[in-house]
């Protein structure tokens, strides 16, 4: 159970109690005053006044304590970062979009996003610090045989980071990072999905009962890998062939339009002549969207989740999700899909930071119970 999840429902208002709380989680009120108590301890909630009773005592009102203090959060793509400030209930507060160029390498970028967590911070005390990265991160925070991330593998991106910040620590894969931020944009009604992000590469997240599953070594719900007939004999940076990547992902979908004869120099321009419906890229990105519905299918029938949602640069391309929900529905197992939503993020642009803000609470709040 995470605390993070109260710091949530308090901060957007839709819990002001305890008995809210209990409500709203589903937690017996014996564990949601555990878990409030902690809070209250550790200076991340506070309690100011009185509700109206309901025929018993008074709640005691419970609110953000709003410090000086802020979290520090960037989520990190190939050619780009959303950097910010977030409030000590996760909540951004200063985004800055700022480009930049994965392939780098590790210290360049990442003295970079330090210089712009020095700006944004402006002296003020720092409660934590996450990072995303747009490829594999194992449990100790390194970057683990990353496919567009040249100069990277092997790299402690924790360890690096500790030299620079005394303060709890996330470094996690960005797909991991927008599956926590989609579970605080909807709440706790949300508990068993898969998330997908379908940008310049492929990437995906499990979620069961509430929590992110990493597996053994912090690489869990790696798709993009997988082998899909249509792959054929494409070459993968991976050193296998006919892998997912090679012919869904962002990156593969620019270089197979252009060889069409279509100009383009990334997915936004392959968004932009999606949405103004030029027929090559269309065809493209429907053949795209089964080829994620075969690989999903196999995940859909093993793991039965509430939910498949879709964020990341091409979440935005309607044509691209319908495709994947067909093969989906044609190829599961009735029982699976029969209310089973398939659909975009929610949380969208801001997914990434929501979950850095989510994790570091979360991290936050161990360190101090130890």
């Amino acid at each position: 159970m995470s605390a993070a999840q109260i710091m949530g429902l308090v901060a957007s208002g839709q819990a002001t109690s305890r008995a809210d709380l209990s409500r709203l989680l589903g937690w017996a009120p014996s564990t949601v005053s555990a878990h409030v108590q902690e809070l209250l301890d550790s200076g991340l909630l506070k309690e100011s006044g009185e509700g109206r009773s309901r025929g018993g005592r008074r709640p005691r009102l419970l609110s953000v304590h709003s410090g000086d203090g802020v979290i520090l959060a960037a989520d990190l793509g190939g050619h780009h970062a959303r950097v910010a400030t977030l409030d000590g209930s996760g909540r951004p507060q200063v985004i800055r979009d700022l480009g930049l160029n994965i392939a780098a390498g590790p210290e360049s970028v990442l003295e970079q996003i330090a210089d712009a967590f020095g700006e944004l911070r402006a002296g003020r005390p720092v409660l934590g610090v996450g990072v995303g990265l747009p490829g594999p991160v194992g449990l100790a925070g390194v970057v683990v045989g990353p496919s567009r991330m040249p100069g990277w593998n092997g790299f402690s991106a924790r360890q690096w980071l500790a030299g620079r910040f005394e303060a709890p620590l996330i470094v996690e894969n960005d797909a991991n990072l927008m599956a926590m931020g989609e579970m605080v944009a909807r709440g706790p009604e949300l508990r068993d999905f898969v998330f997908v992000k379908a940008g310049t590469g492929v990437g995906a997240a499990v979620v069961g009962d509430g929590r992110l599953h990493r597996g053994a070594r912090g690489v869990a719900g790696d798709v993009s890998h997988l082998r899909v007939p249509a792959g054929g004999d494409q070459p993968c940076s991976c050193g296998n062939f006919g892998c997912l990547e090679t012919i869904a992902s962002g990156a593969a979908l620019v270089a197979a339009v252009r060889a069409d004869g279509v100009s383009v120099r990334n997915t936004a321009d392959l968004v932009r002549l999606a949405h103004d419906g030029n027929p090559t890229v269309t065809t493209n990105l429907r053949f795209a969207g089964r080829q994620l519905g075969e690989v999903l299918a196999t995940v859909v029938n093993v793991f039965n989740p509430q939910a498949v949602i879709v964020g990341g640069a091409l979440a935005a391309c309607d044509l691209l999700i319908a495709a994947a929900r067909g093969v989906l529905y044609e190829r599961c197992l009735p029982l699976t899909t029969q209310d089973l939503e398939i659909g975009r993020s929610v949380a969208g642009a801001d997914a990434g930071l929501l979950g850095i803000g989510r994790l570091v609470i979360d991290q936050g709040l161990s360190v101090a119970a130890s």
